[in-house]
């Protein structure tokens, strides 16, 4: 059966649109960071690179060699972890999209290993070769205890749900550890109004 994270996975992709605690397990993922303004052009390549990546792991099994362990699913959506230049957080002020910094990533299944990540980079490099290519790591990465919630609407308009967040945390007595957050994307911004833009927005507490 074709393993669809929408249905089993909704703890971790689903939330409520009120903020509600989750311990996040390790997961693997193909990451690129970067830094500037996601609105400017530079940003679809990253974008671009990680779903090829994506899929290449996906259709693995039409190649002929998939790895041990594979299963069919579905590919996971982008998701991207977000915090200002430390110039920036020097200066202070309303925040300027310019000084942005980011990893962009995509979640792979368990049967990803590293070895298997680095063969499907280079079997890409050599079908659809692309600079960025040279920066993709792939990595386990542990988010742990965090608060997170489904902000519905425009990116513009997520500081309003970050502050029910900091509100809830006070409330049940939970600390943010810092402006780091992650945004899981869980609409086609090129197919959906924003309005009707679905976002999970989750940060790290204690």
């Amino acid at each position: 059966m074709k393993h669809e994270w929408r249905k089993a996975e909704k703890e971790l992709y689903l939330p409520g649109k009120n903020p509600g605690v989750i311990e996040v397990p390790s997961m693997k993922y193909f990451v690129i960071s970067g830094k500037g303004n996601p609105n400017d052009e530079f940003f679809g390549n990253y974008i671009e690179v990680l779903y090829t990546l994506s899929y290449g792991v996906r259709m693995s099994h039409k190649a002929g060699n998939p790895p041990e362990g594979y299963f069919e699913y579905t590919v996971y959506p982008l998701e991207g972890v977000w915090d200002i230049s430390d110039e920036a957080k020097k200066k202070g002020g309303p925040l300027d999209k310019n000084t942005l910094v980011f990893d962009l990533m995509i979640r792979q299944p368990d049967f990803v290993t590293s070895d298997f990540a680095f063969e499907i980079i280079e079997r890409i490099k050599k079908k659809k070769p692309h600079k960025l290519l040279e920066q993709v790591r792939f990595e386990s990465l542990t988010e742990g205890k965090c608060m997170q919630m489904m902000h519905l609407g425009s990116y513009d308009d997520e500081p309003a749900s970050f502050a029910r967040m900091e509100s809830y945390c006070t409330k049940e007595g939970f600390s943010r550890v810092s402006k780091v957050h992650r945004e899981i994307y869980l609409s086609d911004v090129r197919k959906v109004t924003p309005e009707k833009l679905k976002t999970v927005l989750r940060f790290k507490i204690v």
